[in-house]
This record gives structure tokens, C-alpha cells and sequence, in this order.
């Protein structure tokens, strides 16, 4: 813990950062910093803008010293509250080292800094004829830092994996200040324990990344996307199976509720059927001819399990209309009331109809505006509660919600999270997950990376004893 009344080690942060811009402590920008895309604020004592690996192993040295907690950020889209402040100290913003972006042709890589943003990484690789297939809806303002502490996923997960299965090395900053490099730009390598993808999802609890190598794979010759209506839920669901079981591996799809369908239609009207009871939407890539024959099944076995209507676009334009309306979701759900709880629950493919009743008994529980999308291809569904943060007794009956669609996702084989990560949001959770025993494992490791307990600390792991959700002051 922060010792508040000792203010030598701003003394000596002035010292390493002495571009004054560079180093925030107005309250406003203190305030600023200290929220993300989850539920709950903090606020720090400083902001600290890094432009290289030098200053941050600097302040990392500064912070062991004095027991100052750090806290990487990017572009705070995270959802489960992960670079949230909760302890005061120091927000390390990584926004500013955006300088490389490098293609490598002849080994299909790409080495970039950490501020750089993700949707940027796959417009430079399409332009050499390669591919970085890795998707949050985010894309287009979080940064590739984020995006590998976090681990993040995205609709195509589905076909091709999410963040991790594409880097393949690491440049990170230690908690105690040392420079180290993990992986390379090798496809293999099984030389002792796999440090990078121990430190892929770690949440920045172990480290600062300061640079990272990512696998890059050639561009699809073909693409084609449909959108199929069902009247039922759970019948889309099976769906799902259905087309998976055939053999046919979509590069991703995705489901839509209704609630989420006339959210998005009276956000901006894409064309959505306002009556279906789900749509999914679901994108076939590679060569032409294997996904004419593709397309023709899929069509057939979503007929065949229920669906009302199947269209098909092929035009890149029409593509790009569908797709751009399912991100629309999000921050259209958002108006439906003023306090918007994301979730990314994740379970098994043939658990996915269960689930849904789950919900529907769920939302019908505890009368909470619940709706659900999300990447139904991998499980990873993600149920959204609308709410409204002044209201306390409704906020309660969120709370109970919340922790039982985590109880239903572990129950029918699932996982507490498919790519927003723990944070503050799921730590609870934890251990009716993994067990007394692995989540002894974890945190053993946490001490030995960080044994002062500097590097984000209050993330992942219950705090004093924590059992369960907390949402209300």
C-alpha cells in the first residue's frame, strides 16, 4: 500500500518524465483516468505517458521501491475493469508508444508497440497481402497492448483464435524494472516454460508489454455472409450446433435477441427483421468454390432446424452493412438505460440452448431488461444488463442477476470469461471456477513475478475475502 503522506516518489517521477505533458496530476485528467468500460470509478495520484521501454523500466524500478502501485492502460475499452486504479498510485498510459509498425513479408510477422491501434495492425497487413484475423468489436480504438494483456476475442474467434494464438513474442518490463524479451519470430518454439503466453491475459498484473510480435497468416481469396431469421431463440441455438456438427466452419457467427435487434434498429436502422425472436449472422471465408457449396448447406440446415428466412450477401458492400450494424449493438443497447453491464459468459457450444433458457429465466427472475448477442459460433455469448445505477433496489436485484449467470456459465461446463478478462468485475467468481488449489496456483505465481505486489494490483484474485458481486455504494 501507497504510503499517501511520503511524497518522495513523485519527487523522483518528476525526474524520469521531464516532459511535464507527459506527467498528469490536474484532478480533472486524475479523474479522467480513472474508469474504463466496466462498472466503477477510482482515481489515481499520477498519470504517467510513457514514449519508450526505458522510462517505463524506470518507473517500474521507482514504483518497486517505494510500493507504489502501477496500473497499465491503453485505450480503457476493457470491460471487466481491469486497468481501474483501485488502489490510487500510478496510471501508466502506453497510448503514446505507437512508432512501430512493421510488416515483415518474408516471415509473416508483424512487431509493433503496444499503443498502437489493433485495426491498424490488419489495414497495414492487408495492404502486403496478409491477414491479422483477430477482431474485438473495439478494434478501431483499442490498442494491440490492451488487447494481448486482456487476451481479447471477437466474431472470428470462432475459425481462427483469439489474440494469444497470434503472438509470438514479447518485449515486457517487470515489475522490478528489468527488460525482457519471451518468444521470437519463430512459428515454433517449446524452449522451457511459454513465459509469453503466461503473460498473454495476465491482465498486467506481471508486467508492462513494450512490444509485441504477431503471427500473420495469407488474406482469404473469398468471402460471403448470411443472415439467417429465426421466430425462436433456442432454435437458432441448435442452429449453431447444427452447422458445426456438418463440418462447416464459419469464420464467425454471430447472434442477435430481439431486444438487441430493436435497439440497433431504432439507433440506426440496418434493415433487421424487428419481429425475429434472434437473427444469426454468419461469414464463410476462403476459396470461392468451397464456400458456394458452404453457403448452400448452411442455408439448408438452418432451414431445417426453423429458420424463417436466409439471405445472402455476397457483394462486399452488403457485407460490410451487416457487420457494421452488428457493432452497432453495443452502444445502441446503451440508450435503452443509462447504466449498461457487459458480460462474455462462455460455455459449451451444445450447452449454448440452456443457456439461453437460463437467461429467459434469468431476466424473467429477477425483472431486469436483460438481452443477449454475442459470438454464439465459440460459446461466447454475452448477456447485458440495462440498468440504471441511481436506483439501488433495482441495482440489488442486478447483482443477484449478474452472479447467477456466472453460477449458470460454470455450471453447464462453461467459463467466467471468453475475452474481457477478470478485472474487478469477476474476481469473486474465481474460485467456485478453479477451485481452491488452482487458484492457489495462480496467485503463487503472481508472488513470485511481483512479490511487492506493485504491478496492478486488486485484479483477478478475490480482495479480503470477497465472495461475491458487489455493484452497489
Amino acid at each position: 500500500m501507497v504510503d499517501r503522506l511520503n511524497k518522495q516518489w513523485q519527487i523522483e517521477l518528476e525526474k524520469i518524465i521531464k516532459d511535464k505533458k507527459r506527467l498528469l496530476s490536474n484532478p480533472a485528467d486524475l479523474l479522467s483516468y480513472g474508469f474504463d468500460g466496466s462498472f466503477g470509478q477510482y482515481q489515481p495520484e499520477r498519470v504517467v505517458q510513457p514514449i519508450n521501454r526505458e522510462e517505463v523500466a524506470d518507473i517500474m524500478k521507482l514504483a518497486n521501491t517505494f510500493g507504489v502501485p502501477v496500473y497499465p492502460r491503453g485505450q480503457a475499452t476493457c470491460l471487466s475493469g481491469g486497468p481501474l486504479p483501485v488502489r490510487g498510485g500510478i496510471v501508466l498510459d502506453t497510448c503514446k508508444m505507437k512508432d512501430k509498425l512493421t510488416i515483415d513479408s518474408e516471415n509473416l510477422t508483424a512487431t509493433v508497440s503496444p499503443g498502437v491501434i489493433t485495426s491498424k495492425i490488419k489495414e497495414a497487413a492487408e495492404k502486403e497481402g496478409f491477414f491479422y484475423p483477430p477482431d474485438p468489436s473495439s478494434a478501431h480504438v483499442s490498442t494491440i497492448g490492451g488487447n494481448v494483456a486482456e487476451n481479447s476475442g471477437g466474431p472470428r474467434g470462432l475459425k481462427y483464435g483469439v489474440t494469444g494464438n497470434y503472438v509470438l513474442g514479447l518485449e515486457v518490463v517487470t515489475p522490478q524494472g528489468e527488460i525482457i524479451r519471451t518468444g521470437g519470430q519463430t512459428i515454433k518454439n517449446v524452449t522451457g516454460y511459454n513465459l509469453t503466453q503466461l503473460l498473454v491475459g495476465s491482465e498486467g498484473t506481471l508486467g508492462v508489454i513494450t512490444e509485441v510480435t504477431l503471427r500473420l497468416i495469407p488474406k482469404p481469396k473469398s468471402r460471403v455472409s448470411l443472415l439467417v431469421v429465426f421466430d425462436d431463440l433456442v432454435a437458432s441455438g441448435k442452429a449453431i450446433s447444427g452447422i458445426l456438427s456438418s463440418g462447416i466452419m464459419p469464420s464467425a457467427m454471430e447472434i442477435i435477441d430481439q431486444h438487441c435487434i430493436n435497439a440497433v434498429e431504432r439507433h440506426k436502422p440496418a434493415g433487421y427483421p424487428v419481429d425475429a425472436a434472434a437473427i444469426l449472422l454468419i461469414e464463410l471465408d476462403g476459396h470461392p468454390k468451397a464456400i458456394e457449396e458452404e453457403m448452400v448447406e448452411a442455408d439448408r440446415i438452418c432451414r431445417e432446424i426453423g429458420a424463417r428466412e436466409v439471405q445472402t450477401a455476397s457483394d462486399e458492400e452488403d457485407q460490410k452493412k451487416l457487420w457494421e450494424a452488428r457493432k452497432l449493438v453495443s452502444p445502441a443497447i446503451a440508450k435503452i438505460k443509462p447504466t449498461k453491464i457487459s458480460e462474455d459468459a462462455t460455455v459449451p457450444r451444445s450447452k449454448i440452448p440452456e443457456m439461453f433458457e437460463r437467461l429467459s429465466e434469468i431476466r424473467e427472475k429477477y425483472n431486469v431488461e436483460l438481452v443477449v448477442f454475442g459470438h454464439a459460433g465459440d460459446g461466447n455469448l454475452h448477456p447485458n444488463i440495462l440498468t440504471d445505477k441511481r436506483d439501488q433496489e433495482e441495482m440489488k436485484r442486478v447483482e443477484m442477476a449478474v452472479s447467477e449467470i456466472f453460477e449458470s456459465a460454470i455450471e453447464v461446463g462453461g467459463t467466467l470469461s471468453g475475452e474481457h478478462g477478470i478485472g474487478t468485475m469477476k474476481a469473486p467468481f474465481m474460485e467456485k471456477e478453479l477451485g481452491k488449489i488452482g487458484l492457489e496456483m495462480m496467485r503463487r505465481v503472481k508472488e513470485a513475478w511481483d512479490p511487492n505486489d506493485v504491478m496492478n494490483p486488486g485484479k483477478i484474485f478475490p480482495q479480503d475475502g470477497q465472495t461475491k458481486l458487489v455493484l452497489t455504494e
